[in-house]
């Protein structure tokens, strides 16, 4: 199906703005648990429901994003039970709770593998994908993933931003919208996205002629950054780019806002969750945009969605509840043309690496073309499983505390918002 015309444009001006560098990775193809334990993993055609895992910071400091992400995966199985189910079965969402932590993730996805899944969407995380999207790969599944560092491509599919798409972006935003001319980074060493774009960053800033005064690595999980913060203004940078997850990106947009220094200040795409604007303050918030994707209200059809988020939650959703939802919903597409999961063993008995199109279900997503979601048009390239193109814009916060497309950036870049 075709998207309105003007996200069609969008796409189109995404394509200039974010050029794409193909990974060489190649797709994985379902592996099988049948080859080790085939009495551990339940699947469709064993079982009375269609148990799609859902992995995502259910516990800890990133709770809200992994709340809305599994609300969102929630309401698209109710939609889709409301209309039949799939395969002719319900739709049982299984929370697997990483707490966006590496260790607990793999204890998580473990144990849900051994209770039985049919499939899985997520984690978020990059650095905790790493660990658990092999795993649910040698257990035959085909993960609809969340993360966006290009460590993970291959290892499923994601309909997000990765980070080769991200950086360009927001080095545009910092060229050709506030015209810096200098920016000290400070970036989440934690091995995964933020230590990947935090690098990306500092190279395609100085690139494009911006003196990188600062890059600074900084500890995840402090309570307050306003040391870091006065240590990077005191190196005199237009803006100060932080690199990190919506809680410390807050925290460091907080203390901005409490300093008297005329820096500016812009977060990363690791950044983009309401819990950024609860931990900043509105007010530090506003003063602190962050590069990211459209909230659901952004798209032409999130009005709809954030109706029936509101209706079956009675709150609205989160930056990725569109993300997840529109991810549920693709691979329920792909499985009823495969006719079933395909959690077979691959031609050559392999588990734990995926082989690009070789089940009917991979085929589907492979060919995933111009299908119609919340979050747009989605097409999918079969280098990598990854969305191409994929939106990255600008979000300011408006004055109900809600993060929205910036008008200014848009114009400033032509960007039909």
């Amino acid at each position: 199906m075709v998207c309105a015309d003007w996200y069609k444009t969008a796409m189109k001006l995404t394509v200039l703005l974010i050029p794409a560098v193909l990974s060489s990775a190649l797709l994985a193809a379902c592996g099988s648990s049948s080859s080790s334990d085939t009495s551990s993993t339940t699947t469709a055609a064993s079982s009375n429901t269609v148990r799609l895992g859902m992995e995502g910071p259910l516990s800890g400091s990133q709770k809200v994003t992994g709340t809305g992400m599994l609300n969102g995966a929630k309401l698209a199985a109710s939609t889709l039970n409301d209309k039949g189910g799939l395969l002719g079965k319900q739709i049982e969402i299984v929370p697997i709770d990483d707490a966006a932590d590496p260790a607990t993730g793999v204890t998580a996805a473990n144990a849900a593998i051994k209770n039985g899944l049919d499939g899985v969407v997520g984690p978020y995380n990059s650095g905790t994908g790493i660990k658990t999207l092999p795993l649910y790969i040698s257990a035959g599944l085909t993960p609809i993933r969340l993360t966006s560092d290009s460590a993970t491509n291959g290892m499923g599919y994601t309909l997000q931003p990765m980070d080769y798409q991200i950086a360009p972006a927001a080095t545009t935003a910092l060229t050709d919208w506030l015209k810096v001319k200098s920016a000290a980074i400070a970036y989440d060493p934690t091995p995964g996205y933020t230590a990947t774009v935090g690098a990306q960053m500092k190279s395609l800033l100085e690139k494009a002629g911006v003196k990188v005064t600062a890059y600074e690595a900084v500890k995840p999980g402090a309570s307050n950054y306003t040391s870091t913060v006065t240590k990077l203004e005191a190196t005199n940078p237009d803006v100060i780019y932080s690199v990190v997850y919506f809680p410390e990106g807050g925290l460091i947009a907080k203390a901005m806002n409490a300093s008297t220094s005329k820096v500016k200040c812009v977060a990363d795409y690791a950044s983009d969750d309401p819990g950024f604007v609860t931990t900043a303050g509105k007010a530090a918030a506003q003063n602190c945009p962050v590069v990211g994707v459209p909230s659901p209200g952004d798209f032409p059809t999130g009005g709809s969605f954030d109706a029936a988020y509101q209706k079956q939650f009675g709150q609205g959703p989160g930056t990725w509840s569109s993300y997840v939802y529109d991810s549920v919903n693709l691979l329920a597409d792909c499985v009823k043309s495969a006719g079933g999961f395909d959690n077979n063993p691959n031609a050559d008995g392999s588990t734990t690496a995926q082989v690009s199109g070789s089940t009917s279900l991979t085929k589907c997503l492979n060919g995933t073309k111009d299908w119609k979601g919340v979050t747009g048009s989605v097409t999918i390239d079969p280098a990598n499983g990854n969305r191409n193109p994929a939106t990255v814009v600008v979000l300011s916060t408006d004055s109900n505390g809600a993060l929205h497309v910036d008008k200014s950036w848009a114009q400033a870049v032509g960007a039909p918002y």
